[in-house]
């Protein structure tokens, strides 16, 4: 089997709550997506998804991307998309760096692989664990009562996990946090997402004054020896988001017992081969584990779902998803939702029917 024909799709799209607020004023109003589809010569096609949060939430730029994919799919004609890891060396090869470029090609490659093996794409990652997965609702930055407000709202929906995003001017943010923990039922599952927001002072400070709340610190500060000062004197558990850049960056951050846990993020990492990996490792290590994305609506979504499941329930946080944030529709068959549960779709893959026509007219198109 070989790659004859490559497309790639710029989509918008808007989220369904409107803006997406994070501290210090960093705000998005929707997913800038690259969606990219493989044909091969079997007439099989593969999809991926790729779509950052906004400049400002990771080194990924969208217009990156849509400069980047016709840069590396004319090396993929003829190439086999089974061949996963060889996929991988190749795009690292002709194309240096900027991994979340080679995020939806590498994602396409592996649907295809899965619906050419006419196996759902859990299976090739290992197996299904579970049927479905925990998913969490994020709490976003905003003032005391709209934060309580939207934490209750959310438990009355039937969800028991919250992110809450911290990471502000410090005494405002201990009386969110203070908040939001007084307006949900006890046991409610709480996580304080700082966004690397955070000088390792300022984490401190927050750690000391909310030491009677239950949580578990997400990504206080940029980096790894900012996050030890504060895991040093912390008496919550810690995962580690941002930081988790790459293999060698997840090890580092076992080396130094920096986090309890990780959030793997598929176009962070470059793919799902190296989404993968990492997480297997990460397992094997006894680290906590987390897979999502920086965005995106069926496609990544079911790729995340896919992961997820195939991680094992006792290593698994939990899960998100995003293709309920967002107002536009790329696929059918999308990952099924029950309460505040997610699972993957039927079928072999990813699962999803990609609809082209809601994708508009391709940016880009090589091969035959």
């Amino acid at each position: 089997m070989q790659i004859e024909n490559i497309k790639a799709y710029h989509v918008v799209q808007p989220f369904v709550d409107g803006p997406y607020r994070m501290s210090k004023g960093r705000v998005a109003d929707a997913f800038d997506a690259v969606i990219v589809a493989v044909t091969s010569d079997s007439g099989l096609t593969g999809w991926g998804e790729m779509a950052p949060l906004g400049n400002f939430y990771s080194a990924a730029f969208p217009a990156g991307t849509r400069a980047g994919v016709p840069e590396i799919a004319p090396h993929l004609i003829g190439q086999d998309p089974r061949g996963l890891a060889g996929i991988g060396r190749l795009m690292d090869t002709v194309f240096k760096g900027h991994p979340y470029i080679k995020s939806a090609l590498d994602m396409a490659c592996w649907d295809l692989a899965a619906r050419a093996a006419n196996v759902p794409l859990v299976t090739l990652l290992g197996g299904k664990e579970s049927d479905t997965a925990e998913l969490y609702k994020v709490v976003t930055h905003g003032s005391v009562d709209a934060m309580a407000a939207l934490a209750k709202r959310i438990v009355k929906d039937g969800f028991h996990r919250l992110q809450v995003k911290v990471g502000g001017n410090v005494h405002e943010d201990v009386e969110r946090v203070t908040a939001v923990a007084a307006s949900v039922p006890k046991g409610t599952v709480i996580f304080c997402d700082a966004n690397a927001g955070w000088t390792s002072y300022q984490a401190r400070r927050f750690a000391d004054a909310t030491r009677a709340i239950d949580y578990t610190f997400e990504q206080p500060c940029t980096t790894i020896d900012e996050n030890m000062a504060v895991r040093r004197m912390l008496d919550k558990p810690m995962v580690l988001d941002e930081s988790v850049t790459s293999l060698e960056e997840m090890l580092e951050i076992h080396r130094r017992g920096a986090a309890d846990g990780l959030t793997l993020k598929i176009s962070r990492l470059g793919g799902i081969t190296k989404t993968r990996l990492i997480r297997d490792v990460a397992v094997d290590l006894g680290f906590m584990i987390t897979v999502e994305d920086t965005g995106g609506a069926e496609i990544d979504t079911s790729a995340m779902a896919h992961l997820s499941l195939s991680t094992p329930e006792e290593r698994r946080l939990h899960a998100i998803a995003f293709h309920e944030w967002v107002t536009v529709r790329t696929a059918s068959n999308m990952p099924p939702v029950t309460g505040s549960r997610m699972g993957i779709p039927d079928g072999p893959g990813l699962g999803i029917d990609v609809i082209p026509e809601l994708l508009g007219k391709p940016f880009f198109e090589i091969g035959r």
